[in-house]
């Protein structure tokens, strides 16, 4: 059965307050004057406001309260260029100071001159020449010093040098070869293919060189030195076996042998060669019915013997 009860109506808040009937009334009113005309009264016509939605706010960058760098590795290649330099310096830099240390350490004083090679000079004459090198550093002692110190002694062509720590110096002579005699007076002038006097003797036998006649004074220093150059090219045991050399020209250079034979040689050229086809020649069976008296190797090519 249906209820007695009338439903009860509760007017509706406004703006979070009761409506009021006359404010209500009026703004239906209102909104039916400004309706559009021919409209039906039944057409009703609301409005809201969308609130405009504002663009979203881009998040501002803070800075960071306190500086922060970024530390990144360097190359492998740039590490191992710096290690590789750094101890390439370290090397040279002990190579250095152990360089330093041998060239001026007292350690290393020459105090011992072990001479060898000499016959026309003794080794004592040598080590008396070389006294100002003691008490000097063996690094510090060159090749040329030695040679400076040991120029008054005209006997030596040429030195080695070599230093044998502590404190030794080897020195190896090496002589100038005497080829012939110069007679000057009643002794003998033992001299080398450059006419430099080595030694002096009474008695030309113990020499086994040849007699140059005359000698440079005599001869001249072009047929000389012509003479002499042809007795060096020649080997020792050749030499022994002349007695005399002489010269007309520098053309015409000839030799004696001890047994009488004589060897025209002609100019200083191709002496090598001439000292070899001579030592051929003296080499050679000789027959008893025909002695050779001259080897003439003037033309080396070409020898002649008669």
């Amino acid at each position: 059965m249906p209820s007695s009860r009338r439903p009860t109506y509760a007017p509706p808040k406004r703006n979070g307050r009761p409506a009021d009937p006359a404010v209500d009334n009026a703004e239906t009113a209102a909104r039916g004057a400004t309706s559009p005309k021919g409209a039906g009264s039944d057409v009703i016509t609301a409005s809201r406001s969308i609130p405009e939605t504002p663009p979203p706010r881009q998040p501002k960058a803070e800075k960071p309260s306190g500086a922060t760098v970024l530390a990144f590795p360097e190359p492998k290649g740039r590490r191992r260029r710096k290690k590789v330099l750094f101890a390439a310096g370290t090397v040279l830099a002990l190579v250095a100071g152990l360089l330093a240390a041998a060239i001026y350490s007292p350690v290393l004083a020459l105090q011992t001159i072990s001479v060898t090679g000499t016959h026309f000079v003794t080794p004592a004459q040598v080590q008396a020449a070389l006294d100002p090198l003691r008490g000097k550093p063996l690094p510090q002692i060159s090749d040329d010093d030695v040679r400076g110190l040991l120029g008054s002694l005209v006997q030596v062509k040429s030195i080695s040098v070599e230093a044998r720590p502590p404190s030794t110096l080897a020195v190896a002579v090496h002589e100038r070869v005497p080829v012939a005699l110069v007679k000057q007076g009643e002794k003998y002038q033992l001299v080398d293919v450059d006419g430099v006097q080595l030694a002096t003797t009474d008695d030309p036998s113990s020499a086994s060189l040849p007699v140059i006649d005359g000698g440079a004074g005599a001869i001249g220093q072009d047929l000389f030195r012509a003479t002499a150059a042809v007795l060096g090219a020649l080997p020792a045991d050749i030499l022994a076996k002349l007695s005399n050399a002489s010269a007309q020209s520098v053309d015409a250079v000839e030799l004696k042998l001890v047994d009488g034979q004589t060897i025209v040689w002609g100019n200083a050229s191709e002496k090598e060669l001439k000292a070899k086809v001579l030592a051929a020649l003296l080499k050679a069976p000789v027959d008893p019915k025909n002695p050779v008296r001259v080897y003439d190797v003037s033309v080396p090519r070409h020898p002649v013997t008669r």
